[in-house]
Protein backbone atom coordinates (compact mmCIF):
# COMPACT_ATOMS: atom_id res chain seq x y z
CA UNK A 1 0.00 0.00 0.00
CA UNK A 2 1.43 3.40 -0.90
CA UNK A 3 2.34 5.92 1.77
CA UNK A 4 -0.19 8.41 0.39
CA UNK A 5 -3.07 5.94 0.77
CA UNK A 6 -1.88 4.97 4.26
CA UNK A 7 -1.81 8.61 5.33
CA UNK A 8 -5.29 9.19 3.92
CA UNK A 9 -6.64 6.19 5.83
CA UNK A 10 -4.91 7.27 9.04
CA UNK A 11 -6.18 10.84 8.67
CA UNK A 12 -9.75 9.66 8.11
CA UNK A 13 -9.74 7.44 11.19
CA UNK A 14 -8.00 10.14 13.21
CA UNK A 15 -10.66 12.70 12.28
CA UNK A 16 -13.47 10.33 13.28
CA UNK A 17 -11.90 9.51 16.65
CA UNK A 18 -11.23 13.17 17.43
CA UNK A 19 -14.83 14.02 16.54
CA UNK A 20 -16.14 11.28 18.83
CA UNK A 21 -13.86 12.38 21.67
CA UNK A 22 -14.85 16.04 21.42
CA UNK A 23 -18.59 15.65 20.82
CA UNK A 24 -19.50 12.94 23.32
CA UNK A 25 -19.78 14.50 26.75
CA UNK A 26 -21.23 11.32 28.27
CA UNK A 27 -18.09 9.20 27.82
CA UNK A 28 -16.60 7.58 30.88
CA UNK A 29 -13.04 8.36 31.86
CA UNK A 30 -11.97 4.91 30.66
CA UNK A 31 -13.56 5.52 27.25
CA UNK A 32 -11.84 8.88 26.92
CA UNK A 33 -8.50 7.28 27.83
CA UNK A 34 -8.99 4.54 25.22
CA UNK A 35 -9.82 7.11 22.55
CA UNK A 36 -6.85 9.27 23.51
CA UNK A 37 -4.53 6.25 23.37
CA UNK A 38 -5.82 5.35 19.90
CA UNK A 39 -5.41 8.96 18.73
CA UNK A 40 -1.86 9.11 20.10
CA UNK A 41 -0.92 5.83 18.38
CA UNK A 42 -2.38 7.06 15.10
CA UNK A 43 -0.38 10.28 15.36
CA UNK A 44 2.82 8.30 15.99
CA UNK A 45 2.01 5.93 13.14
CA UNK A 46 1.42 8.87 10.82
CA UNK A 47 4.95 10.21 11.38
CA UNK A 48 6.74 6.88 10.94
CA UNK A 49 8.42 6.40 7.58
CA UNK A 50 9.68 3.26 5.90
CA UNK A 51 7.13 0.92 7.45
CA UNK A 52 6.73 -2.50 5.93
CA UNK A 53 3.21 -3.78 5.33
CA UNK A 54 3.68 -6.31 8.13
CA UNK A 55 4.72 -3.65 10.66
CA UNK A 56 1.94 -1.30 9.52
CA UNK A 57 -0.66 -4.06 9.94
CA UNK A 58 0.68 -4.84 13.40
CA UNK A 59 0.39 -1.20 14.47
CA UNK A 60 -3.11 -0.92 13.00
CA UNK A 61 -4.24 -4.09 14.77
CA UNK A 62 -3.19 -2.55 18.11
CA UNK A 63 -5.23 0.54 17.31
CA UNK A 64 -8.24 -1.54 16.23
CA UNK A 65 -7.99 -3.44 19.53
CA UNK A 66 -8.23 -0.14 21.43
CA UNK A 67 -11.25 0.91 19.36
CA UNK A 68 -12.93 -2.46 19.96
CA UNK A 69 -12.45 -2.08 23.71
CA UNK A 70 -14.04 1.37 23.44
CA UNK A 71 -17.06 0.02 21.55
CA UNK A 72 -17.67 -2.99 23.81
Amino acid sequence: MSRKIRLQNIDGLLNVLVTIATNQCSLSENDVNLLNDAIAKLNRLRTKKGLTDKHFKSEVSDIVDLINRFLI
